[in-house]
């Protein structure tokens, strides 16, 4: 079966895919995003969200409503696991703004500020061909839907990005546990966000409300790390706990409350940054990616997901210019996804990279010529990477419409 053609078609209703259309939406252009799954998939449990994302909520016009529902993060202090003393402590002031978002509020919200029937679910790609100006897009449920403009924003596992020519995603070595606690009587950790690391393991604690607190927690696995975690969340739960170290009652406690349901064992993953400079395109004629589907990283500086958002505000403001401005022909469209691509390649770049950087030096257990005692332990060590967190997210996206919407 045929449907009618579309002018933009976003593959994926997640962070990227949902904020592209509604920056799409917000500038008075329709799309249509297809989602594989059945329902709106909003798994995750929370993210942190970083003044760089703010700034892209804020373009797409939903930043205050978020707030609302979300306490800001005060300061970010990173201990030591080997002495159990703090090795860096950073207040998180304006102009920074961090907070840790529920990732269901987040998709929810800007799935509720798009037009009805935007997202059109069970829609699983799995074929994109050429059709003149057009790409065709083949279901699985043998549906044909054609797009002037394709966007990918599918994830690890993209489809739209294999058509462009990128490789699947590696694996980085290491391996997350993440969790959700709702304490009743208040979790007392007042608004910092809290990270441990050494000895070959590193976590983060922080709230998400008075009574939510998301944590994540990421290792290496080695032939002494139990099996199958995944299906079995209470050996999940018991191996966390195990490996917590030096560390205040108050910390260790949120871990024991979580309910071992409330868990979710995953594999890392990351784009090879040299990949993103030499093979694959960001865009290729009328197609591009985003999200996951463009820059998969580890999650260490915490931007997977803000840089998800920063990408769908650049999306929409260049094909607003195409399909609203001055350049609506195949070749303008051609040209504005060059600049996106051009705008993200090196950011990407750069972000993938510091992730993977700061994971292994974090989570690097060897001891070789005193890098070990100077990376755990040093102060120094420390407050640089806290410094880098914030460093990472001092990134303006800008607003949706450019000077040449205005004129």
């Amino acid at each position: 079966m045929e449907e009618g053609a579309e002018d933009v078609v976003i593959v994926g209703a997640g962070i990227a895919g949902l904020a592209t259309s509604l920056g799409l939406h917000r500038l008075g252009i329709r799309s249509l995003v297809l989602e594989s799954a059945d329902t709106l998939r909003a798994e995750g449990y929370a993210l942190a969200l970083w003044t760089n994302a703010w700034k892209a909520l804020d373009a797409i016009g939903v930043g205050d409503l978020l707030r609302q529902k979300h306490e800001q993060l005060d300061r970010l202090v990173i201990t030591s696991l080997v002495s159990g003393q703090p090795i860096a402590e950073l207040p998180i002031e304006e102009p920074n703004e961090v907070r840790r978002i529920n990732r269901k509020v987040l998709i929810e919200t800007l799935r509720d500020q798009l037009p009805h029937r935007t997202i059109r679910y069970s829609s699983k790609v799995v074929q994109i061909k050429e059709s003149g100006l057009f790409k065709s897009i083949n279901l699985a449920d043998g549906t044909l839907v054609k797009a002037k403009v394709l966007i990918g924003c599918d994830g690890v596992n993209s489809v739209v990005a294999k058509y462009l020519g990128f490789s699947e995603a590696s694996e980085a070595g290491r391996a997350s546990i993440r969790g959700y606690v709702e304490c009743k009587d208040g979790h007392g950790l007042g608004s910092s966000f809290l990270q441990f690391f050494g000895n070959g393991v590193r976590y983060g604690v922080s709230p998400c409300d008075h009574l939510g607190v998301y944590w994540f927690f990421t290792y290496i696995p080695s032939s002494d790390s139990p099996g199958g975690m995944r299906e079995d969340p209470s050996k999940m739960k018991q191996f966390v706990l195990s490996k917590l170290g030096n560390v205040a009652p108050q910390v260790k406690d949120i871990f024991r409350k979580t309910d071992a349901k409330s868990m979710i064992w995953s594999q890392l993953r990351y784009r090879h940054p040299w990949e993103l400079l030499l093979r694959g395109c960001i865009s290729k004629g009328n197609v591009a990616v985003a999200g996951d589907a463009l820059h998969p990283m580890t999650p260490e500086i915490g931007q997977g997901g803000c840089s998800a958002l920063e990408d769908a505000v650049v999306l929409a403001r260049v094909l607003g210019e195409a399909l609203k401005g001055r350049s609506g022909s195949e070749r303008g469209l051609e040209l504005e996804l060059e600049k996106y691509a051009k705008q993200r390649r090196w950011r990407s770049i750069q972000l993938v990279s510091v992730a993977y950087a700061v994971g292994f030096i974090q989570l690097q257990q060897s001891n070789w010529m005193g890098i070990g005692m100077l990376t755990r332990d040093n102060k120094i060590m420390g407050r640089f990477l806290a410094a880098l967190l914030l460093r990472m997210s001092k990134f303006d996206c800008g607003c949706l419409v450019s000077s040449l919407l205005n004129e």
